[in-house]
């Protein structure tokens, strides 16, 4: 199911704010060479991933699932002085590459990587959350809320990306594992008297959670 109007997206993307040099070398990167790019944020949910960021003016970011470093690096632009943004990628390469894009920031020194199991790595950080953002394994979504939850300031927010899962969770029968995995994350998280959340779409969906 094609959810985003590709003319619609084009002229979103013409009134958003364009991307720094360094982003545009990551999205033509990624796009050009990973075989899954259509896991890259892009231009339009990253300009949101940033305004956000910098209206939160957080201290504490966790991002579980770092892809090439796009979301991590439109994430640090809010950060306040003394701030880190943590990000955690299973797969190796992926991490080199991000990293090697992270040594490039005018913000490397505010992001900490982390290679490995997130749900082994979370626990050892020792950290309260302004801001978290779930890209990863979707089956995994529903563990890494509980995970963090506990750890999120009072008011701070969780991102969760990919939760239309390429429209799969509209359908009738939900047949896929990941998309019958994220409809009951977002089953879940409605049902979550601990939080209020709003349902956003853009691109492949966010679920915008405030913890309370």
């Amino acid at each position: 199911m094609e959810l985003v109007n590709i003319t619609a997206e084009a002229y979103a993307a013409k009134f958003s704010t364009a991307e720094d040099e360094l982003l545009q070398e990551i999205n033509r990167y990624t796009t050009q060479t990973h075989t899954k790019a259509h896991m890259l944020s892009g231009q339009v949910q990253g300009s949101f991933l940033t305004l956000l960021s910098r209206l939160l003016q957080p201290t504490k970011i966790l991002e579980i699932g770092t892809f090439t470093g796009y979301s991590a690096l439109c994430l640090s632009k809010g950060l306040q002085v003394g701030g880190k943004i943590h990000t955690i990628e299973l797969r190796e390469e992926d991490a080199a590459t991000a990293r090697a894009y992270f040594e490039q920031s005018i913000n490397r020194d505010k992001i900490v990587l982390h290679v490995g199991d997130a749900k082994l790595i979370i626990p050892t950080l020792n950290e309260v959350w302004d801001i978290v953002f779930i890209d990863a394994d979707k089956t995994g979504y529903i563990d890494y809320y509980e995970l963090i939850l506990p750890f999120v300031k009072p008011n701070g927010i969780i991102i969760a990306d990919n939760v239309l899962f390429h429209g799969q969770v509209l359908e009738q029968t939900i047949s896929g594992k990941n998309a019958r995995a994220i409809d009951a994350f977002n089953k879940h998280v409605r049902n979550d008297e601990r939080v209020e959340q709003v349902f956003l779409t853009i691109r492949d969906g966010l679920l915008l959670i405030q913890k309370l």
